[in-house]
């Protein structure tokens, strides 16, 4: 029976759950100086492996336990030694032991976000003690709960920035969204998760990706999304360059009414916020859906947002699509989304990037400044109204940008009108007799039109 009175270790981070890290060494007895498992805590705290070798090999208890039920892996995980880790489970540290906060070594490293120890930790099968969150009673799980095991990673790849990976689900390839084990305490991370999930869970339209379900009560906690195989449409405008006239404005119609019906939502809109187009996703019959809501929010209570965390913001989206009102940090509504839809139609037209010879970082400023991306491409590809549309819709001024639902109203104007100088086009070559297909504009994109008619 271990007679050695108990003793705090009170030198350098303390466990993430004390409700007081400040606490006093307990000096006065004069443990600390003498006692060999309080000097193995030490060494663990300094990252003294040769102290610590010498210490285990004299007989010196691995997981010996000071009054708080902290061991010297629990500092080590504070600390983020990770070989100092690796040394004391060689030697038959328990893994998972709980502090009298009821701390592990991985909660207290994933606190202090050090991932190395992190990392290792659950190498030698180190568990999370609950995900963020978990419910107590069973009938508090949420109806759209999907068993993490039936999610199969083996043959899995990173898609849409990497920010999403395919995986297998009951037969079926979706798309899922991870929050890192890394994250997973922290409370930023899981409040954009839970206001992720709450949008997601009200959207519901053809031209929006389908979220299929989560995964909330284990770690790493996920959104499963429909898994659309033809890509994004950043990645297909690199491949293609600039799309034809029909082709841009059936695709900026699907854009239109995917944010219309965000913009809509009852009691309060839903501002994308990320609107860019590798975030856009084309589907196997051409059309294309919204996607990626992940710093999207709910338009509460007034008419306008105030942006609380620009550089975050900004430092995972694309500069080229910011509205200038967000980069300025000043009040927005719906219409950041409305200037970032203008950029993108802009794109489909001229076949590149806004401003894509300046720097990312600096096209803001150039938005802040007034100045808009020029239009080089034929006057001829800018079918009658459409070049004025874009201008009104990065306009400076966010009240005289139009909605989504006047934007589609002057689309689908603007397509039937070239639709129907195409059919007399046709006709005229059919009274001369001559033969010519009447092809769509794009092969991915025919089943939008009513009218396969060809660009003349």
């Amino acid at each position: 029976m271990d007679t050695k009175p108990k003793v705090r270790f009170a030198l350098g981070k303390q466990s993430s759950m004390a409700p007081d890290k400040g606490l006093d060494s307990d000096s006065d007895d004069g443990l600390e100086a003498i006692d060999p498992r309080v000097r193995l805590m030490f060494f663990a705290s300094e990252g003294d492996l040769e102290g610590i070798k010498k210490l285990l090999s004299s007989g010196t208890d691995v997981n010996f336990r000071d009054i708080d039920n902290r061991t010297a892996l629990h500092v080590a995980a504070c600390q983020g030694f990770s070989d100092v880790a690796e040394l004391l489970l060689e030697g038959g540290a328990e893994v998972d032991p709980q502090d009298k906060w009821g701390s592990t070594p991985l909660a207290d490293a994933i606190h202090y976000k050090n991932y190395g120890v992190v990392k290792l930790l659950e190498k030698h099968g180190a568990k999370h003690l609950m995900a963020p969150m978990h419910v107590n009673n069973a009938r508090e799980i949420p109806e759209y709960e999907i068993d993490d095991k039936e999610l199969d990673f083996t043959n899995s790849i990173d898609i849409t920035k990497g920010t999403f990976a395919i995986a297998s689900w009951r037969g079926t390839q979706v798309a899922v969204k991870k929050l890192g084990d890394e994250l997973c305490i922290d409370e930023d991370k899981v409040a954009a998760f839970r206001d992720e999930l709450e949008l997601l869970q009200k959207i519901r339209h053809p031209n929006v990706v389908q979220f299929l379900g989560a995964v909330t009560q284990s770690s790493p906690m996920m959104i499963v999304i429909e898994f659309l195989p033809k890509g994004d449409l950043g990645a297909y405008l690199k491949r293609k360059g600039a799309l034809k006239p029909l082709t841009a404005l059936k695709y900026a119609m699907d854009i239109a009414r995917g944010m219309s019906y965000l913009h809509e939502n009852k009691p309060e809109p839903i501002i994308h916020r990320d609107l860019e187009p590798s975030n856009i996703l084309r589907d196997d019959s051409g059309h294309l859906k919204v996607a990626d809501f992940g710093v999207s929010e709910l338009l509460k209570g007034t008419n306008a947002a105030k942006h609380k965390k620009l550089m975050n913001y900004q430092d995972t989206t694309s500069r080229r699509y910011v509205a200038p009102e967000v980069f300025k940090n000043e009040d927005y509504d719906t219409k950041v989304d409305v200037f970032s839809f203008a950029l993108i139609l802009q794109e489909m037209i001229e076949g590149c990037q806004p401003f894509v010879t300046k720097d990312e970082k600096d096209v803001p400023k150039l938005y802040a400044a007034k100045q808009r991306p020029p239009f080089n491409a034929p006057s001829k590809r800018y079918p009658h109204g459409l070049k004025h549309l874009i201008e009104e819709c990065w306009h400076e001024n966010p009240s005289k940008r139009p909605s989504f639902r006047q934007i589609i109203v002057r689309l689908e104007s603007i397509y039937d009108s070239i639709n129907h100088k195409n059919h007399w086009k046709i006709q005229l070559f059919k009274c001369f007799g001559l033969t010519r297909m009447c092809k769509g504009d794009d092969p991915d994109t025919s089943s939008h039109s009513h009218n396969h008619s060809s660009r003349i």
